[in-house]
């Protein structure tokens, strides 16, 4: 007989230290019943990006409260609670090691199943969470360090199509932020003045446009923003309204290559002949509501249903960490006190590396 099953999730991969409580009903339908996130970005601010050690430090200091504060706020305690997810990786390994050493402990003090979740993967299965589209469907997950086209085809079963080869779009955001003196983190800033510009005044390049594939690139796209920067400086100094065009002109280019890889992705998805096709797009990029416009834009000429999570959902949070580890749950997965801290554990693993490899193994 169906019960409910309720899940703690951690998450710690980058500056974000949050907990959150995941339920499954007995219908079958998966809510949130509490999503705790605490920031930290007065912490880096003054470095122009995260710190791994600062961040780790925060990480070790917040996160017992951010669960305790996500117990209370979703009228639980731990013996309600039927297994705990941590991010197990990919991440900055500071702050991964606080969450799984934390959800560790929790789990052998109260002898609660204990599940390692790729952070990824957690943003992969949100649309799951909060639209529920039918397996396969094709994911986006375009995030601060990954873009990636991955055909979903179960929790732990990811095909990836295509992804960028360099900088993620969300690094770009970051980078481009920097270069105009823009606050961090850098999506947020470049958007609110990119509403404010002439997306028509500056021309950049849209990168790999002219070649087949799924595969993007982003790098160039900041190097033609520096240029077009100091083209227009006088006196090492930059006019609002030139930052404000700049920052149009940027956002115009990441939106059109993300488009037209999308529209490639797509038919390579629809050539499986899935039964209900869509597309999920997910990830801290995902928030930008130009990127999204152009997407759900192309899905309605291409009759795909569109999806993306909540605002809220798209950006680092364990709501998404504990409603995979409710799927993993499901599908039997159980991990043990040898389970370990990743820094680099791509969702396709069958794939050769986008970002090459190391001692480590493969980045994405």
């Amino acid at each position: 007989m169906p019960r409910t099953l309720t899940l703690l999730g951690l998450e710690s991969s980058c500056d974000d230290t949050a907990a959150a409580v995941v339920q499954r009903d007995e219908t079958g339908v998966a809510n949130v019943l509490s999503n705790v996130v605490v920031g930290q970005n007065d912490l880096h601010k003054a470095f122009g990006g995260v710190v791994p050690e600062i961040a780790a430090r925060a990480h070790a200091e917040k996160i017992d409260h951010c669960v305790e504060n996500a117990l209370h706020k979703a009228g639980v305690t731990l013996d309600d609670v039927d297994a705990i997810a941590v991010t197990a990786g990919p991440g900055l390994i500071g702050g991964v090691m606080s969450g799984v050493m934390c959800a560790k402990g929790l789990a052998a003090a109260t002898r609660k199943p204990l599940i390692g979740v790729n952070h990824l993967a957690g943003h992969a299965l949100t649309p799951r969470l909060t639209d529920d589209p039918a397996y396969p469907y094709l994911m986006l997950l375009v995030s601060g360090g990954h873009c990636q086209f991955l055909i979903a085809r179960g929790p732990t079963d990811f095909s990836r199509i295509g992804g960028t080869i360099d900088d993620a779009p969300g690094e770009a955001f970051d980078k481009t932020a920097r270069l105009l003196g823009l606050a961090q983190p850098g999506g947020p800033a470049v958007q609110n003045e990119a509403d404010l510009g002439d997306p028509k005044r500056f021309r950049f390049p849209r990168p790999m446009l002219d070649r087949e594939g799924c595969d993007m690139s982003f790098s160039g796209l900041k190097t033609a923003v520096l240029r077009a920067r100091n083209d227009v400086m006088v006196d090492q100094k930059i006019r609002i309204q030139d930052v404000r065009d700049l920052c149009a002109g940027f956002q115009s280019a990441v939106v059109d290559v993300l488009a037209e890889k999308t529209r490639r992705a797509l038919t390579l998805y629809l050539a499986e002949a899935p039964e209900f096709p869509a597309l999920a797009v997910a990830g801290g990029v995902a928030a930008n509501t130009a990127i999204r416009a152009k997407l759900e834009s192309v899905c309605a000429e291409m009759n795909i249903t569109f999806t993306a999570p909540p605002l809220a959902l798209c950006t680092d949070n364990a709501a998404m960490i504990a409603y995979a580890g409710l799927e993993l749950f499901e599908a039997g997965q159980r991990d043990g006190m040898d389970l370990v801290a990743r820094p680099r554990w791509p969702l396709d693993s069958a794939s050769a590396p986008m970002l090459g490899s190391g001692k480590k193994g493969a980045k994405a």
